[in-house]
């Protein structure tokens, strides 16, 4: 019997000392871990570091050649809850997430919805916007035509390249020709100067670029195409950045912030006067 205690004794000490070389192990990790978040870094640093791409009413230049738009609103609050100083970091759409992980910046706040290849890449937090996608047309060149008519090898559609509607286009319309710009606003610009039939972008710009060129714009009707939410886009492997993002994003949808924010930029034209048109 005491040979049997003794037994037990040992190897009740071997699993607490297992339980605690396991726990210490886990500990030192999570440490290790944290210490590597860009959270870490941008607190050392003093300055959070947002990549964005440069689209109407997303991100945009005033008259002046500042930054505005619903992306700078968001940054900038989400620099000022942490404390830190902000830099926004402009780049080309399809270079976006190479640079992101590549460490150009520390995320994208650039109205980017969650797509599964992208998702490959890199992570996304929960949705801080919503929007769809419309059909934005001209009006002569697309007279009498329903959406499945555009489907055909006669019909031209303009797009940023790398963008979400891009994809949508080429998945909806196969059959129809493609033109792919650097820029968002060359997409409209083809449209209303009757190069191409129609482009895609999310509600409400459609409707705003169709009420301002009444003449040659139009919406077509129909569901939108992709609903989705917009994400940060983040390096993968930052449980603590994820985790700290999602907590600022619910904060600010819980208290309307980023929903009144969003329709300032979105449903009204509030902010139109400073920029060029």
């Amino acid at each position: 019997m005491k040979l049997s205690r003794r037994m037990l004794g040992v190897a009740l000490g071997a699993v607490v000392a297992t339980g605690m070389a396991t726990s210490s192990w886990a500990q030192s990790a999570t440490q290790e871990l944290s210490s590597e978040s860009v959270i870490e870094t941008i607190k050392q640093d003093g300055v959070i570091r947002i990549g964005l791409s440069l689209f109407v009413p997303w991100s945009m230049r005033d008259k002046n050649g500042d930054l505005i738009g619903f992306e700078l609103d968001v940054g900038r609050k989400l620099a000022e809850d942490m404390g830190v100083e902000v830099e926004f970091v402009p780049t080309a759409w399809d270079g976006i997430i190479p640079a992101l992980v590549s460490g150009n910046f520390d995320v994208i706040i650039s109205g980017m919805s969650v797509t599964a290849q992208r998702n490959l890449t890199i992570n996304f937090t929960d949705p801080y916007a919503y929007s769809g996608l419309a059909i934005l047309a001209n009006k002569e060149l697309t007279a009498g035509m329903a959406r499945e008519d555009l489907n055909s090898s006669d019909v031209t559609f303009a797009a940023r390249r790398g963008a979400t509607p891009a994809t949508v286009i080429a998945k909806a319309f196969p059959e129809a020709n493609l033109l792919l710009f650097d820029e968002d606003g060359a997409s409209t610009q083809e449209v209303l100067n009757g190069n191409a039939h129609a482009t895609m972008a999310s509600q409400p710009t459609p409707n705003r670029e169709a009420g301002r060129n009444p003449e040659t714009l139009v919406v077509l009707e129909g569901e939108l195409f992709d609903p989705r939410g917009e994400a940060f886009g983040m390096r993968k492997g930052d449980p603590d950045a994820m985790n700290f993002f999602n907590n600022w994003i619910a904060q600010n949808w819980r208290s309307g912030w980023l929903e009144e924010r969003h329709n300032y930029w979105f449903a009204t034209e509030e902010w139109a006067d400073q920029v060029a048109q």
